[in-house]
């Protein structure tokens, strides 16, 4: 199959990308548009990107807001009150449906690539035991990587290092955390060594809930860093939301940027989440509750937006579409100017990926995997600020997404 009249990002003109056995075996320039063969896919001077990523999501919990109550407070840690109650009422074909239904909205837009975060604050592993299931089922639409998430903590939740161990014995791919909620500052030092141990030990990657939280105190991200520097895991560790630095002074950033650089890790904002669960402390005025993403990538960090939760006990809205969470997350970080919205998909592409580390299996290259989506509009601007969707999304050479066009008439 060969894709016609397509876009590129950072490139001038049209393209034809040849697609043969689910590989990209060549990308050409064209002197101009063409008609299509009868065997082409037409992109219509639409802009072609590698699929769109979800680097941070909860899919054991999509789609349970509201039960048996919903959060009122539209606090984090009502939020996990809330999935306590919902979490002992769980089967396993239930997480699964519903896993499966939040896979299908991210498939519709252009989502390929899922890192998801699992609750093993479980005996059961329950869970867990039904994620591993819905990976290999979803196959053909998404890769999963799976994050063994220890939701009320390791150190303060019984068995909870045993739990985690077990669960990267039975097929997690991503070592998890959450510091700042175990009972004290000692043991959220100490769950940060025990998952990295367990994460150089076994060879998984890292992805830590980070300083979710706006008390400016919390400082578990500094932790987290230097064991990522000493260890020369940079490239394998993921800070996720690190909202308390919005609270942080502008001396110790200066001080903690020189560690983080050093480190060299990523990090995932989720904009939409933190701008809803922050700040509900405050009275006037109230603070954002968001990590510095804008300073985070001035100082060549790698950071990208992830969706976090779809109508669950922590957000109560959300449908799938990352660009969504594009469009806010440019809005709250102060990222409006010209040359952030021209790389604006940076931040749910490659950056993603890179924080996924996907590697060689993700990109618009010859030879990798043929796996990309087709946008109705012809470069990173116009996606943003149009809202572009999917008209096309193609995995390992195959259509699964095709989308016609809305019609509108006017009377």
């Amino acid at each position: 199959m060969n894709i016609v009249n397509a876009r590129l990002r950072r490139r001038e003109g049209w393209f034809t990308l040849v697609l043969d056995d689910g590989i990209i075996k060549a990308i050409t320039p064209q002197p101009a548009m063409q008609a299509p063969n009868e065997n082409d896919l037409d992109a219509q001077g639409g802009l072609v990107i590698p699929p769109l990523v979800e680097p941070h999501i909860h899919l054991d919990a999509t789609l349970t807001a509201g039960e048996p109550e919903w959060n009122m407070s539209g606090t984090l840690f009502e939020g996990i009150e809330r999935w306590g109650q919902r979490k002992a009422t769980i089967t396993h074909e239930d997480t699964k449906r519903r896993a499966h239904e939040t896979i299908g909205m991210l498939r519709d837009h252009g989502i390929q690539h899922v890192r998801t975060h699992v609750d093993v604050t479980d005996p059961t592993l329950a869970a867990l035991k039904a994620m591993l299931e819905v990976k290999e089922e979803a196959r053909h639409l998404i890769d999963l990587q799976i994050v063994a998430f220890p939701q009320e903590g390791i150190e303060s939740f019984p068995q909870g290092r045993a739990l985690m161990e077990q669960a990267v014995e039975m097929g997690a791919d991503v070592v998890g955390g959450i510091p700042h909620f175990e009972n004290t500052r000692e043991q959220g030092v100490s769950s940060v060594k025990f998952l990295m141990d367990l994460a150089e030990r076994t060879g998984c990657l890292v992805d830590v809930h980070c300083d979710e939280t706006d008390d400016a105190q919390s400082r578990f991200l500094e932790v987290l860093a230097e064991e990522t520097r000493v260890r020369g895991m940079g490239a394998r560790v993921t800070a996720s939301h690190t909202v308390a630095m919005g609270s942080y002074d502008n001396a110790y950033c200066s001080k903690l940027f020189r560690l983080l650089k050093r480190a060299g890790l990523s990090f995932v904002s989720c904009p939409t989440e933190s701008i809803h669960l922050q700040g509900r402390f405050d009275t006037w005025p109230k603070r954002r509750g968001v990590t510095r993403v804008a300073e985070l990538d001035r100082a060549g960090l790698n950071v990208c937006f992830g969706q976090d939760s779809i109508k669950d006990p922590w957000y109560p809205l959300g449908n799938g579409n990352i660009l969504r969470v594009l469009d806010a997350g440019l809005h709250i970080c102060h990222m409006m100017g010209y040359e952030d919205l021209k790389r604006s998909l940076d931040l749910v592409t490659d950056n993603s990926a890179r924080a996924m580390n996907l590697g060689d299996n993700y990109g618009l290259y010859e030879g990798r995997p043929a796996n990309l989506v087709i946008l109705d509009a012809p470069d990173d601007y116009e996606v943003v600020r149009r809202q572009a969707k999917a008209r096309y999304s193609v995995r390992h050479g195959k259509v699964i997404l095709r989308r016609e066009p809305e019609t509108l008439r006017y009377t």
